[in-house]
Parts: C-alpha cells; structure tokens; sequence
C-alpha cells in the first residue's frame, strides 16, 4: 500500500538571501518532535531530497544551498529566551540533514515568525514599535537578538531597506549575534590568527580559521589564483576549482578540530565554511551593479555547500565581521589593517556591512557581539502535503 499524503502546517518564509520552511514543533508528526531519523526523512521529503537530477522538483526547496533550508521553532526551555531555533540544512542530491551549524540569514525570519505564531509572550511585544525577540540558537548554543518591527499589533514586513541580494525592499530587521564565538572559548581553534594550512595538491596556504557565527576558514584569494570579484558562474562552472576549494574546506575542518580524517568532510558539508578575501576592487556585481573600491573595505567570497553562494551566508558575515576586529586575520588584513569596529564587505551579489565588538584579554581575543541587518517576509503560510 502507498503512504498516503498528510498535512503538516509550515510557513515559506524568506529571511535575508535564504529561504526555507519555517515548521511550530509542535505541529511535527509525533515522532518527528525529537530528533532522529523520522524528524530527518520528514524534511527531507518536505525540501524534495535526495535528488539525483539536483533540481528538487518534488519539494519546496530551490535546489541552491540557500533555498534547501529548514527551521523548527518553539517557546523556549532557556531562561530569558522566548524562542529556541533549530535549523536544518537539507542536502540537495544526498539523504542528509545537516544539524551541525545556524543559518544566518533565516534568523532575521525566526523573530517574525515567533511572534506571529504565538511564541512570544504578548507582555514583551508592542503595539507600535521594535519587538526584541530574544532568540536561543540550539545547533551552536547561543543568543541572538532578532529587532523585529511592529506596526498597529503585526510585524511589519514591507519597508524601503534594500539587501543587495534580494530584489524588493522590505523593513529591516537587525540582528545581534552575542558572544559569538564556540561555547569553549575557543575563538581560534588553533590558537593563531594566521595558520599555515598544508593541503595536499594545492599548497600551503595562509589561513585564518575562525569560529565565529559559523566555523569558517579564510585563505587569500590572490594564493589560489582570484581576484575576488568572482561571480558564481566563474567558479559553479568550473569542476577542478570546486573541488579545490572543498579539498581546501576538508583540510581546514581537520586543523579547526571539526573532524579528526577529511573523509569525515562528507558528511559535515555545512561546516566549517570556506571563503576567500582581497583588498577592494571595482566589480560589476552579478544584478549589474557597479561596485567602486572606494566604498567597501574588502572583497569576500565564500562557498556554501560545495558552492559560491550569491551573496553571503548571515553566519559568514559574523565571522568576517569578527575577523576584521582583529588585528593581524587575514580578513583584517585585506580590509587595511588597524583597529575596524564595522566593515562593509563585496560579495557578489553588492556589499554588506557587518560590525563587531572584540576586545584582547590577556593575550586571547573575546567578541562579545556582532551585529549586521537583513529582512524578512512571509512569502506563503497553510499547510505542506508530504508522504508519511
């Protein structure tokens, strides 16, 4: 007998350059409230993976890194938190849920969607004004501070804020990252800021490896041979770069400590991220846009999932942010040097300006908060048909 189709209620929500389907745990089947395989193959079903054609035609996802996305949101279990996000990147041609990172960008939507499913105590959302909806990030543990506009009783989600990015304005949401860095401290895993990272086939290359926001490494681009004003074509098409720049990835989750054998990289593709940086250039971005080195401080590029993203990750953005508050990264580096509190960065898409707080204590560099803005919108809300 053949499964019949059930009715799960979800929201399709876009959050900064992302998009995914946001589920109330509670509204899971059963067994899909805990973790484990029954939650994994639901969404897996839900986004339309594993497809081998890569197209996810069968599901809701966009068959990109920044549309195969998934979100469980619920009242929070952590004390002074209203809501606890989890976040769930889907594979796109393999059976897998990547729990192991947050997703930045779905973060703007977390604080809208909290509030209008009822995740929020009414005491602490006005009527006209800013909701601070106090967001706990259970993949990485940490509190994020999602600024959510309120208009007449609803959020306000149409507005002139413009994300390069995304095509239409909406109203911007700010998000504060606190004390982004790994719950052990460990800021740099390896205790520099600049590493040598020998990659087999490649080199050795300088590296910064970060965790903040997410875990990623950052190398020059002048040493693997661009520019940093590539655009997705110029590396999404070409099979050798794709599978440096992920043989470049392996190597530095196996220096940050994220696996001990790079044959491990498979199954852990949403972390650690791999970008690389230069000093500003004049660019067209791939709207058409010109973008004068004048009015950036850096170029970044960073792949997601085995690709160039279109734009950049929110969690990405952190760690540049954080990066270039430390003197001495190579992201500081390529943004001039010196002491930088905010930086507005080149990705492929236009710019985006991310700040951070780091301060040196006793020889070991703390964040204690990164900060950046995005937008949201509720794009479609009823309920999801899936085989169960």
């Amino acid at each position: 007998m053949f499964k019949p189709q059930i009715k799960v209620p979800a929201t399709y929500m876009r959050g900064g350059t992302s998009k995914g389907v946001f589920f109330n745990l509670t509204d899971l089947p059963k067994p899909a409230q805990v973790a484990g395989e029954a939650r994994d193959n639901l969404l897996l079903r839900v986004i339309g993976s594993p497809d081998p054609y890569a197209k996810q035609t069968d599901g809701m996802g966009g068959a990109t890194s920044s549309t195969s996305k998934t979100v469980i949101l619920s009242k929070s279990e952590q004390a002074n938190h209203d809501v606890d996000y989890l976040f769930g990147q889907v594979a796109i041609d393999k059976p897998f849920v990547d729990w192991s990172g947050n997703c930045g960008n779905l973060t703007s939507a977390v604080g809208a969607f909290a509030i209008s499913n009822g995740l929020v105590d009414k005491s602490r959302v006005p009527n006209n004004g800013v909701a601070i909806v106090r967001v706990w990030q259970a993949n990485i543990k940490k509190s994020i501070l999602v600024h959510v506009p309120m208009t007449n009783g609803e959020v306000q989600e149409t507005g002139d804020f413009e994300l390069d990015g995304v095509t239409f304005a909406a109203a911007e949401v700010k998000l504060e990252f606190i004390d982004p860095a790994d719950g052990d401290g460990a800021l740099f895993p390896t205790g520099n800021v600049v590493d040598d990272l020998e990659v087999p086939g490649v080199g050795t290359l300088k590296a910064t490896m970060i965790n903040a926001g997410i875990p990623t490494v950052f190398i020059n681009a002048a040493d693997i041979g661009y520019t940093g004003t590539e655009l997705q074509d110029d590396i999404n098409n070409d099979v050798a770069a794709l599978k440096k720049l992920e043989t470049i990835r392996a190597y530095g989750a196996v220096r940050m400590g994220l696996i001990t054998n790079i044959s491990e990289a498979q199954a852990r593709q949403h972390t650690p991220k791999v970008a690389f940086v230069a000093a500003p250039l004049d660019y067209k971005a791939s709207s058409g846009k010109m973008i004068e080195a004048a009015n950036i401080n850096l170029l970044v590029r960073a792949m997601s999932m085995g690709k160039l993203h279109h734009a950049m990750m929110g969690t990405a953005a952190v760690a540049i942010g954080t990066a270039a508050a430390i003197e001495g990264t190579l992201v500081n580096i390529a943004a001039g040097g010196g002491v930088l509190s905010e930086v507005n960065f080149g990705h492929p898409s236009g710019t985006l300006k991310v700040g951070a707080e780091a301060k040196n204590n006793a020889g070991n560099w703390l964040v204690t908060k990164a900060s950046m803005s995005r937008s949201a919108r509720v794009l479609m809300e009823g309920v999801v048909r899936v085989p169960y």
